[in-house]
């Protein structure tokens, strides 16, 4: 084995054991990203390996191999001596880790997509861990509740936004990788992993949520004429004004009732403080964002 690639594997044990110490649970990947050690039933039944997932006490079953124990990290690198990286599962305890990864393709805007998302749910991300990708992409990482199976999804959320969840796995900071190295990223190798905004949550969560609201809140239902909405944006206080007023242009086009309540939306923003041109930009957005003409 090259000298790189001893350097590459002795780092990336390093940084395993390091997040294992943290409470994430690791195991050993290729340089292709993929789980360094192969299964030990590839050889046999074609149902076998999907059956087994780890009870047969040995390694390569991908990421439920992953582990804590120092000990048993150690075992697995020194099964796999051509590893350059680490993944660290995801949906396990304690920190029910949720991987947002924001991919970057030519066509897509990922960030944008998120900030979209983010203004129209009415959800910030909170600081937290974040993992850059040679390609230029980006890791967020969030926890979840222990009752909540996030499942994995790819561009289910938006284009280009793929969520690693519970059988998942994020690559590591440290990893190195055919594509180059992942980093932390400047100020949030300190931070631990921030809660999941509840509104991101159901998002994520399959089914789509069954809607039982309570009146009063961001997501009580409009009345048909849309009067609940309209309620909604007086309630806006100085910071909240376009996002109320976006929030229910949005269910205002989604209930049928968008060009309807387009008067009625303008004169209670104007009335919360908003000019007229920054009413009709906003709810001109929110059309665009739901597939209507504004």
């Amino acid at each position: 084995m090259a000298t790189t690639d001893r350097q590459a594997t002795t780092l990336a044990l390093a940084h395993a054991l390091s997040a294992a110490e943290r409470g994430l649970a690791v195991i050993p990947l290729s340089r292709t990203k993929l789980p360094a050690l192969r299964s030990p039933h590839r050889a046999g039944p074609p149902a076998e390996p999907l059956s087994c997932h780890g009870e047969c006490g040995r390694f390569g079953h991908g990421v439920h191999d992953a582990s804590t124990d120092p000990a048993r990290i150690r075992e697995l690198f020194a099964a796999a001596p051509w590893a350059t990286g680490y993944g660290i599962a995801c949906g396990l305890p304690p920190h029910h880790l949720v991987g947002v990864d924001l991919d970057t393709q030519a066509e897509t805007d990922s960030s944008a997509a998120l900030r979209e998302l983010a203004l129209r749910h009415l959800f910030t991300i909170p600081p937290t861990v974040v993992v850059l990708t040679p390609s230029g992409g980006r890791h967020l990482w969030l926890t979840g509740p222990p009752d909540a199976v996030v499942p994995n999804s790819a561009g289910r959320l938006a284009p280009g936004i793929d969520i690693r969840g519970a059988g998942g796995y994020l690559v590591g900071p440290g990893s190195r990788t055919r594509g180059g190295v992942y980093t932390t990223a400047p100020g949030t190798s300190h931070l631990p992993p921030a809660p999941c905004p509840p509104a991101l949550l159901r998002l994520l969560l399959p089914p789509p949520r069954p809607h039982h609201p309570t009146p009063g809140t961001p997501d009580a239902p409009s009345t048909p004429d849309g009067r609940g909405l309209i309620h909604f944006v007086l309630a806006a206080h100085e910071g909240q004004r376009n996002t109320r007023l976006f929030w229910a242009a949005c269910r205002a086009y989604e209930n049928g009732i968008g060009p309807a309540l387009l008067g009625p939306l303008l004169e209670a923003a104007q009335a919360t403080g908003l000019t007229e041109r920054e009413a009709r930009t906003t709810i001109a957005s929110a059309a665009r964002m739901t597939g209507h003409r504004p």
